[in-house]
């Protein structure tokens, strides 16, 4: 199967797709601070570079985009029919980063959160998504995952 766009727009076009103050990341980002949170933004100084960084309560926050991240069970997790092999091996990169970076943020002490972008489509979803953020920051617990999918809240 070939692509429905040439190479130059399919190169412009995946140039778009930002890495970082995605919309869905805004949207929680506004409603944390609504909620009365302060946080640091793509910090270097953290292994990873997590999208929030919570000093005071030694905590990360990443929001993944559901077909980059592989969100297991998500309607918006699929797989491109042309160059199959190129976007599995892109797509297992990515799930390797992860585990990477989640593993060497625990042994430094960081406790974790990651939030679905699917999780974060409407007012209400994002809502309700910092509440339990807000809940889960001022708790003890170690890590939380947040989306949509078999269990819409889960907690490791």
């Amino acid at each position: 199967m070939t692509d429905v766009v040439d190479q130059q727009t399919r190169s412009r076009m995946m140039a778009g797709i930002k890495g970082k103050n995605t919309k869905p990341e805004v949207a929680l980002r506004r409603a944390l601070h609504a909620c009365g949170f302060r946080f640091r933004l793509h910090s270097s100084n953290v292994f990873g570079r997590p999208d929030l960084l919570f000093p005071k309560y030694r905590a990360v926050v990443f929001v993944h985009g559901c077909f980059w991240h592989r969100h297991i069970g998500c309607r918006y997790c699929s797989t491109p029919s042309t160059r199959t092999e190129f976007w599995q091996d892109k797509f297992a990169a990515n799930i390797t980063r992860d585990n990477r970076v989640r593993t060497q943020l625990r042994s430094d002490g960081w406790r974790i959160a990651v939030v679905w972008e699917c999780q974060l489509r409407t007012p209400v979803d994002i809502d309700a998504t910092a509440e339990v953020m807000a809940r889960w920051l001022q708790s003890d617990q170690p890590e939380i995952e947040i989306g949509r999918s078999a269990t819409l809240l889960t907690a490791r």
